[in-house]
């Protein structure tokens, strides 16, 4: 039936309205774009987009309505990396019943003397999820200084999924632009996501544009919204929230439509009110959340009844996360099923906090769901419910005034701590005896790295030999305990080496366990350097263990989002070097004492020499989860100084 539809669509949609739309001619290229060969604005880009253009209207096909969406773009190869942009991939939503359909693809790549045009036999169509589907081809005979265009429309019955368009991508583009027409009787939110500002920003009204069979058509509004220079967003920069939060974009969600023949409203933007009682009937979550009684079953009474109010939530929340193995799904939507999890010792993390927010509240304990939308899943919005923008669950607990956010799905996860995928700032608490509200959720404070080194130039053997302490706190203990428990000792101790220096051999190692605790890791190590140290000149680099990585990670000119680091940190290393009598100290490292404005961070080196004495003392702080773009610039001169004193510092020593 939907094929007959889109044949019937091919055949009747006008290519004259495409034309007055359209400043392109598909298969021509201008002189602009047979001479382009770099991108003045970025010159590290390896692809371009000369000209990007998408149109999107509502039509009436066989008594359905449907959106029409029109794409079309021309890139420029400038680079071998830029290759892998001749790879297209163009999904689709698709159900049981319903479908949308890409046809009338065309593409085309363009050589200084030649044009390939792409074979339909080289068009798949392919499966790549849940209800979705995907498009796939490969442009021909691609290489650098190839123009590639190509052009497709999207028929689909989805009107609530008319989407929006996104004018930033992984490379540059000269010109974006989006068009739409939409019937009055659609309403859709609409948002501006990203740093970057509308050069073209039209909105009017058009009479009689749109008719399903009755005896009056619709108004339309058509919209018309371009940026010129977009610049490339970075997908894999460190220390960020998802790209989905700055991503330059237009967002259209539907809120009302009124039917065309009585003019009934039918609302689909609702308030957390509406929210509230719909979460309490469903079965995925409400009703799941009643199963006291299983629990307090099936469970040692006591485990509900002993102990204060505490030790009971931290005993119950052991035995969650000891009993249940986390599947890796999230599934707060659908399939939460508390009972057959309790059963199958696994479950999605719907399952795991539900359950133990059940036996939370067995206990005497009031606790709540928390409803959250993961870092990688992007903020959610705060100005109206979408339940689409969370995808994840946790408790909410308050003993002795103080709450506590619980998340049983992690086991190395202490309680009262959250894993970090869940540090999103905000989630919404679904009291259901009471209105829903925003919680703010806050890191765990004391997140330190902290190193104690003794450093000796043993004179008989000519090599340097040493040992070090190292303690790892909050969440850096929780990221030292996953390498642990993930790698056996030997290749854990490999990486260690070829941290301290490619001549070192590590010597003993020790896991100190009566000091180890769930938030804290001690471990001691002893080495030797092999390097023949024969030499009348040494140079000795005296950190062992580094702050980060050795490069740094802000490399980018500006930055327009924040810089997010998820938690605090300190990172502490004090070194003592002792220094054999024929050897005299020639030059030590100067020190260092920068600060981050308001009171942002700081970092601080002070290096003392006495005798045959070298001290070395480091001090790193992050003093904020999140920095804003306008201090990108001084945290990047920070970390700047950061690698630069860890890669470059050197103690140089004579013999006497």
């Amino acid at each position: 039936m939907f094929k007959n539809i889109v044949l019937f669509c091919i055949a009747l949609i006008s290519t004259t309205q495409l034309v007055a739309q359209e400043s392109y001619t598909f298969g021509q290229l201008s002189d602009f774009d047979k001479n382009f060969t770099v991108y003045e604005k970025d010159s590290t880009a390896n692809a371009v987009v000369l000209y990007e253009k998408g149109n999107n209207q509502f039509l009436v096909i066989d008594n359905k309505i449907l959106i029409e969406k029109k794409y079309y773009v021309k890139i420029k190869i400038l680079k071998k990396e830029g290759l892998g942009n001749a790879n297209i991939i163009i999904p689709f939503k698709s159900t049981e019943k319903i479908s949308e359909i890409v046809f009338d693809i065309n593409a085309i790549t363009h050589n200084k003397d030649s044009q390939n045009n792409l074979s339909q036999s080289d068009i798949y169509r392919v499966g790549i999820g849940l209800n979705l589907g995907a498009v796939k081809f490969a442009f021909p005979n691609v290489k650098v200084g190839s123009i590639i265009e190509y052009e497709y429309t999207l028929l689909s019955p989805f009107i609530y999924n008319f989407k929006g368009w996104e004018f930033q991508s992984n490379i540059p583009k000269i010109y974006s632009e989006f068009n739409a027409k939409i019937p009055g009787n659609y309403k859709y939110n609409r948002s501006l996501i990203g740093f970057l500002k509308l050069d073209i920003n039209e909105s009017k009204k058009e009479k009689n544009c749109f008719n399903v069979g009755f005896a009056y058509a619709a108004e339309c509004e058509v919209l018309k919204y371009a940026i010129n220079d977009i610049p490339a967003f970075d997908l894999d920069e460190e220390f960020t929230l998802s790209p989905l939060n700055y991503l330059s974009r237009i967002d259209f969600e539907l809120a009302s439509t009124v039917s065309f023949n009585i003019g009934k409203v039918h609302n689909y933007t609702a308030s957390w009110e509406d929210v509230d009682k719909e979460f309490k009937k469903d079965k995925n979550i409400g009703r799941q959340l009643t199963k006291k009684g299983f629990f307090e079953k099936n469970v040692p009474e006591s485990l509900l009844t002993e102990g204060d109010s505490l030790t009971r939530a931290k005993n119950i929340f052991n035995f969650v996360k000891d009993r249940f193995t986390w599947n890796n799904k999230y599934g707060i939507y659908r399939n939460i099923r508390v009972k057959s999890a309790f059963d199958n010792k696994t479950g999605n993390i719907g399952e795991i906090n539900i359950s133990l927010i059940n036996l939370l509240n067995s206990a005497g304990l009031k606790t709540d769901l928390v409803l959250l939308s993961t870092r990688s899943n992007g903020l959610p919005k705060k100005s109206h419910p979408v339940i689409s923008d969370f995808n994840y669950v946790i408790a909410k607990t308050v003993i002795g005034g103080k709450t506590y956010l619980l998340d049983a799905s992690d086991k190395l996860m202490p309680f009262g701590m959250l894993p970090y995928r869940a540090l999103n700032y905000q989630g919404r608490v679904m009291d259901f005896k009471n209105d829903s509200y925003w919680e703010t959720i806050t890191p765990e404070e004391d997140n330190q790295l902290y190193v104690l080194a003794n450093l000796a130039l043993d004179p008989e053997s000519h090599k340097i030999t040493g040992s070090y302490n190292e303690m790892n706190s909050g969440y850096l203990a929780i990221e030292r305990k996953k390498v642990l428990n993930s790698t056996t000792e030997d290749d854990y101790l490999n990486d260690k080496e070829k941290e301290i220096g490619a001549s070192a051999e590590i010597d003993e190692y020790n896991l100190v366990e009566e000091q180890s605790n769930e938030k804290r890791t001690v471990e001691n190590f002893s080495y030797t350097n092999n390097t023949i140290l024969d030499q009348n000149t040494l140079y000795i680099n005296p950190f062992l263990v580094k702050s980060f990585s050795s490069t740094n990670p802000f490399t980018a000119e500006e930055r327009k989002y924040p810089v997010d680091f998820g938690f605090k940190r300190t990172y502490t290393y004090a070194a003592k070097i002792t220094i054999p009598t024929e050897y005299t100290i020639e030059e030590i490292p100067k020190n260092i004492n920068l600060s981050l404005p308001n009171k942002g961070g700081r970092l601080q080196m002070l290096v003392n020499s006495k005798s045959n004495l070298i001290t070395v003392s480091f001090k790193l702080i992050i003093n904020k989860e999140q920095y804003s773009p306008n201090e990108y610039f001084s945290l990047k001169e920070l970390f700047k100084q950061v690698t630069n004193a860890q890669n470059n510092s050197l103690i140089v020593l004579k013999k006497a």
